[in-house]
């Protein structure tokens, strides 16, 4: 058997470059010798294992020459699975469910705080403000001191005026322990000094008639005598002036009254340089300052009074056949909007105002707040109707709710259905169903609007969140 030659054998480091060629055949240079083909037989180079960067690469290669493929199978799977559900069964909706609970239609408007009347304080005689205690927004009570006048000139008056009955009381007291005794005593003289005139003018006519004394002695006589009755007569009246129910006691019981009357005028003026609260309420305007002149008729302050206020709101003219008095409201300021407090319905205007739409109407405040002030904007909620246990729809389910022939879809098995109502009281974004439908039915919200009658629809179930305790 004949050996090999060294020539023939191949060189130990054909092996090595073998797997290169395999590995990337077009690497040689294309002016590159190639090579004598050998007589001698060869052994088929070894393989090496597939790297990670082999595998990416074979599949880039074969999504490069199938991209196009590729691409529409993965949009076809994505639309199966976001689509399919809707496609086959509806889409999803958020439902509304009928209710049954109490219900009370009301009427809600807003308005302003305003008492039945306004009090304008001011000075009923010319002066000089001397102080103004109070302030704007303070709460008085009724006589609380308001506006002090210098009043100098008034107590002056006023002691005047005492005087002036002191002089007329001592005028009638003497008048009755020593002016009308002293008459009386006046006249009992002077009733005896006639009585002795008479006497003598008796015993003269006597003599007389015997011509024992003469003529002129006799007329003598006769004129003293007149003389005493007409003094008696006289003083008569006078004493009968100084009794009880006398002229002379009239005119000091007079006297003593006008003085009296004086003191009063004086004491009124006096009373008047303190202006006063002439009932409890808010001060809302205050037009003085000291130092200031006051003359009647100026308006130096505006008092509310606390005792009563009211609501006085503006409804729209479709809801007048809703109100009638007494009706209880519950009645929110808007600068306190958590807090509520009670009114009722006192008055309703009989007129409609043409421009806006709208009727007055006031309500009574049964127990007003604190915090309540005069001209504060309120919201008014009108209590006009109840009923218990009603059947209620939301409102934005409705469709053609001001018609005479409303309606819902309503969820019947997995399609939607028409379904007429018949409606009863409606407030406050609900509305109480009469006929057509019953507790725990599911109805579509007007907002679903591509949702037609007929058409099959999943409920979108609402997701809770729980928090963690």
């Amino acid at each position: 058997m004949t050996q090999p030659t060294s020539k023939d054998m191949p060189s130990p480091q054909a092996p090595a470059a073998t797997p290169k060629a395999q590995l990337d055949p077009t690497s040689q240079p294309p002016d590159a010798p190639e090579p004598k083909p050998s007589s001698l037989p060869t052994s088929p180079p070894p393989t090496l294992p597939p790297t990670a960067d082999t595998l990416l690469a074979r599949i880039w290669l074969q999504f490069r020459q199938h991209w196009l493929l590729v691409s529409l199978l993965i949009a076809l799977i994505m639309f199966a699975i976001l689509a399919g559900p809707r496609l086959l069964f509806g889409p999803e909706v958020a439902l509304s469910v009928v209710v049954q609970r109490d219900f009370v239609q009301s009427v809600v408007a807003t308005g302003r705080v305003e008492t039945p009347h306004r009090v304008n304080i001011g000075a009923q005689i010319t002066g000089t403000v001397a102080d103004v205690p109070v302030v704007e927004g303070q709460v008085v009570a009724f006589n609380t001191l308001l506006i002090r006048l210098r009043s100098e000139e008034l107590a002056a008056a006023v002691m005047q005026a005492n005087s002036a009955i002191q002089l007329a009381e001592a005028e009638l007291r003497h008048l009755q322990d020593v002016t009308a005794p002293m008459a009386e005593q006046a006249v009992r003289e002077a009733e005896a000094n006639q009585d002795a005139a008479l006497r003598s003018l008796t015993r003269y006519k006597a003599l007389f008639a015997q011509d024992m004394i003469s003529r002129s002695i006799l007329d003598e006589s006769d004129r003293l005598e007149r003389g005493t009755r007409s003094k008696v007569s006289s003083l008569q009246l006078q004493f009968a002036s100084a009794k009880a129910d006398g002229s002379q006691m009239a005119l000091a019981t007079a006297a003593l009254k006008q003085a009296q009357a004086g003191l009063q005028l004086a004491s009124a003026k006096l009373t008047y340089s303190s202006i006063q609260a002439p009932v409890a309420g808010v001060l809302i305007t205050r037009n003085v300052e000291p130092g200031d002149v006051v003359q009647p008729g100026k308006v130096l302050m505006q008092l509310s009074p606390s005792a009563k206020m009211q609501l006085v709101v503006q409804i729209d003219e479709k809801n007048l056949h809703f109100l009638a008095l007494h009706q209880r409201a519950l009645a929110s300021a808007d600068a306190y909007p958590q807090q509520s407090f009670n009114a009722e319905l006192v008055y309703i205007n009989p007129g409609i105002d043409a421009v806006r739409g709208a009727v007055e109407v006031k309500l009574q405040v049964l127990d007003p707040p604190m915090y309540l002030r005069q001209d504060m904007t309120v919201s008014v909620d009108i209590a006009v109707a109840r009923r218990a246990n009603a059947v209620l729809v939301p409102s934005d389910v409705i469709h053609d709710v001001s018609s005479k022939t409303p309606w819902v879809l309503k969820l019947a098995g997995r399609r939607v259905v028409r379904q007429p109502l018949s409606l009863g009281l409606r407030s406050n974004g609900w509305a109480e169903v009469l006929n057509g439908l019953v507790v725990g039915d599911k109805v579509v919200p007007l907002t679903e609007k591509t949702i037609l009658a007929g058409r099959r629809i999943r409920e979108l179930v609402p997701i809770v969140l729980v928090a963690k305790p």
